[in-house]
């Protein structure tokens, strides 16, 4: 049983039993679920997951004070607090994790907040172009396990993927630091005999390849240790994620250097192609550039199509 599982459990014994007997009243106005911060949100929890914050509990998100009140929300807050403390063979921890808390009463507007600086989920372009992947992961991620008003789940809509637009922005920059990168840089730097200069290129080429993929899939890359995890599970070009472990893990002397360029290379067509097939570039050409050139000419509004390539990225 993994950490979403534990947590719907929980709420399914005792959550939603005392919500319905003590707190009736606040079922119009409540939603509840498991998101945010941590591998339990993901779905990417494991064994050693389990040294921290592994552990029965859930979010209960509130509106606004002119809906529930302060002193409605400190009562929620004391009857949760009095729920069974162990479950499952499990125990709930008495302090909040570092970071603040995780798990109870919360407010929506506040959490929405501090993941993406909007609490009603309406973001300005400034917002989504500079806004990390993974803190609109965490605004969206994980489950609502009820959700009185819809109110949440609309939030969580809004948030759900990049405006087009921005997929394209973002799409386009990533592609052309892939470019530069990886079909120039590298075998320039190697060519210097800077094998540390080489790899660092190498580096670039997979954090913005890996950055593509997820663009192409429409999902939002996680916090960089959950991302070849995520990766793996992606419909479209998933198998990429063990060519770009390759790229990381293996040095650049001799046949290794050709070998790397190759996968570069390799990797270069696939991601084009998977751009073509999806109509985001008219582009005919083998170079990564022309087809994030096109990417970017497809943007239909000018004020962001005429900013700067990588202005998204």
């Amino acid at each position: 049983m993994n950490g979403l599982e534990l947590a719907r459990a929980y709420f399914d014994a005792f959550g939603m039993p005392m919500l319905r007997e003590q707190f009736p009243e606040l079922l119009p106005h409540v939603a509840a679920g498991l998101f945010g911060s941590g591998s339990e949100c993901f779905g990417f929890d494991d064994e050693i997951s389990r040294d921290h914050d592994f552990e029965p509990g859930f979010c209960l998100l509130l509106p606004g004070e002119d809906v529930v009140d302060r002193r409605a929300a400190f009562l929620l807050e004391r009857a949760y607090a009095k729920l069974p403390r162990e479950f499952m063979g499990l125990r709930r921890g008495l302090m909040a994790p570092a970071g603040g808390p995780r798990r109870g009463v919360l407010r929506a507007a506040e959490f929405f907040l501090d993941k993406v600086g909007s609490g009603d989920g309406v973001l300005t372009l400034g917002q989504w172009l500079s806004l990390p992947a993974h803190a609109l992961a965490e605004a969206v991620n994980g489950a609502v396990f009820y959700d009185g008003s819809g109110a949440v789940t609309a939030v969580r809509a809004r948030l759900a993927a990049y405006p087009e637009d921005v997929r394209r922005k973002k799409l386009a920059g990533h592609m052309m630091l892939m470019a530069q990168s990886g079909q120039y840089n590298y075998a320039r730097c190697l060519a210097h005999g800077e094998t540390g200069a080489a790899q660092l290129a190498a580096v670039e080429f997979a954090r913005h390849a890996m950055a593509a993929v997820f663009l192409l899939n429409g999902v939002y890359q996680p916090y960089y240790k959950w991302a070849f995890r995520a990766m793996r599970g992606l419909p479209r070009l998933a198998l990429l994620a063990e060519l770009l472990e390759y790229l990381l893990t293996t040095d650049n002397d001799g046949a290794l250097a050709a070998a790397k360029a190759d996968v570069m290379a390799g990797m270069a067509a696939d991601i084009i192609g998977e751009v073509t097939a999806q109509g985001l570039s008219r582009a005919t050409c083998g170079e990564l550039e022309g087809h994030a050139r096109s990417v970017n000419d497809g943007i239909a509004d000018p004020r962001l199509r005429n900013m700067n390539l990588l202005a998204a990225v």
